[in-house]
């Protein structure tokens, strides 16, 4: 009496959907990766053809002779981190729109950013639009 099973386990292995798993898993890691941001400054830049007015900002501005300006107020550079506090305590989202001149070295507007950045303030570049 020949009592044998008629299903017998192979012992192969099919790679066709672990292979489909691993690919998959790149293309998941891949697309991730592009979206993680680097600790910088985080500047947004406005288009040049747009506006960059905000109505809850504070304005900074630094002209040739490097004077600052907090809104139309001429402000020391030594002050300035202690005046934009004062200016922006009362805004839940305090932002900076930062308007350098041309020829403002650029030692001097990242000044601006640092104190941005050290209180956790928003920086928008204003640009000059192309007409």
């Amino acid at each position: 009496m020949n009592l044998k099973g008629r299903n017998k386990i192979t012992p192969e292995f099919s790679m066709a959907s672990m292979t489909d798993i691993v690919f998959l898993l790149l293309i998941f890691f891949m697309l991730a990766s592009t979206l993680v941001t680097t600790n910088a400054i985080d500047i947004l830049l406005p288009k040049a053809s747009g506006k960059t007015e905000n109505k809850k900002s504070v304005s900074v501005s630094i002209k040739k002779n490097l004077t600052y300006y907090i809104d139309q107020k001429r402000v020391v550079e030594s002050v300035l981190e202690n005046e934009l506090l004062a200016a922006l305590s009362s805004h839940d989202k305090p932002t900076i729109v930062l308007r350098a001149e041309k020829s403002v070295p650029v030692e001097n507007v990242v000044k601006v950013m640092d104190i941005a950045n050290r209180n956790k303030f928003k920086v928008i570049l204003a640009v000059r639009p192309n007409n």
